[in-house]
């Protein structure tokens, strides 16, 4: 198991937490708490992977990392971290991408997407530092 690296990844994935805090209340930018909160999920999943010598997929898909830690960490929402999935590629670009169906992410939905967004990383937290 490489701690180092995995320490690395759930560092990245701080950063976006961090990052996240200092624009949620800014109802222009739920777009970018939406793609930063998908960063922070793939990069807690990744530092589980990493931690238990697993292969890191150079995949985004949140759906594919969830299934490879599956038996580590508690989803809870699947819906959420299926939305984030979906909003991650496009909410990076201007136009109709990034959005969810009904449209751009809420203040609402932001501040959701964080909650889940600290939770996962909480867990993965908890695995390496243990």
């Amino acid at each position: 198991m490489n701690k180092l690296i995995a320490k690395e990844w759930l560092r990245a994935a701080h950063d976006d937490l961090l990052l996240i805090s200092e624009i949620i209340d800014n109802e222009s930018l739920t777009h970018l708490v939406a793609f930063h909160c998908q960063q922070a999920i793939e990069k807690s999943f990744k530092s589980i992977l990493e931690y238990n010598n697993n292969n890191v997929p150079k995949r985004h898909d949140l759906l594919v990392l969830k299934d490879l830690v599956f038996n580590q960490i508690e989803i809870g929402n699947e819906d959420m971290l299926e939305a984030l999935n979906s909003l991650y590629t496009e909410s990076r670009y201007p136009g109709d991408l990034g959005l969810l169906p009904e449209g751009k992410p809420t203040t609402k939905d932001a501040e959701g997407f964080y909650s889940f967004a600290r939770n996962i990383y909480a867990q993965a937290e908890l695995q390496i530092k243990s």
